[in-house]
């Protein structure tokens, strides 16, 4: 039998087979080609998240401001102005990031964040940590806070004194508080 006349003896079905088989390998020719487009055209956006938390962006993507806590400076900022995240078990988390003033580093012992007032040192709220010219301060967002409640900052210095401030958290983290407007409702 010659070779033209076995490929003619092709059954329908087998016919079939090898033209999947052939679409096959030309589409996963375009499938890599769709891998190695992906990275490209993600970079950007990695490249500008890398940028936010090495802190080349400033603090974060919406500074709050300087406010004088005792004795001391710090500056706040918002690290995303998004809501709150889900964060398993511990439940809605926001991320904060603060600096201290360049002269009163060697003097804080800590920074504290917090939704609401704290009653003691005890409650102060989420540490801050990281190196004093970039904290990150990530607090807890109970889904029952109202939505005009204030952010504390406590502040403590080494000689054992504390010193508080507030933001409103409108102010603050505008997501955050559209974010509990919801959850009331």
């Amino acid at each position: 039998m010659s070779p033209t006349r076995q490929g003619a003896s092709l059954t329908r079905a087998e016919q079939k087979r090898k033209r999947n088989k052939s679409l096959w390998f030309r589409w996963r020719f375009h499938l890599s080609g769709l891998l190695i487009l992906i990275p490209i055209v993600l970079t950007p956006f990695y490249i500008e998240l890398m940028a936010v938390f090495r802190g080349d962006n400033g603090l974060g993507s919406h500074v709050i401001g300087t406010q004088t806590v005792g004795p001391w400076e710090v500056t706040l900022a918002e690290q995303f102005e998004t809501p709150p995240r889900i964060n398993g078990p511990a439940g809605y988390m926001k991320t904060f990031t603060a600096a201290l003033c360049e002269t009163c580093i060697p003097e804080v012992k800590a920074v504290y964040l917090r939704l609401g007032k704290p009653r003691s040192l005890r409650t102060a709220g989420a540490l801050g940590f990281g190196s004093p010219y970039r904290m990150f301060l990530s607090i807890p967002v109970p889904e029952n806070t109202a939505p005009n409640t204030e952010l504390w900052l406590t502040v403590e210095g080494w000689d054992g004194s504390i010193h508080k401030t507030t933001w409103p958290l409108a102010v603050a983290s505008p997501a955050t508080a559209e974010f509990l407007k919801k959850q009331v409702q």
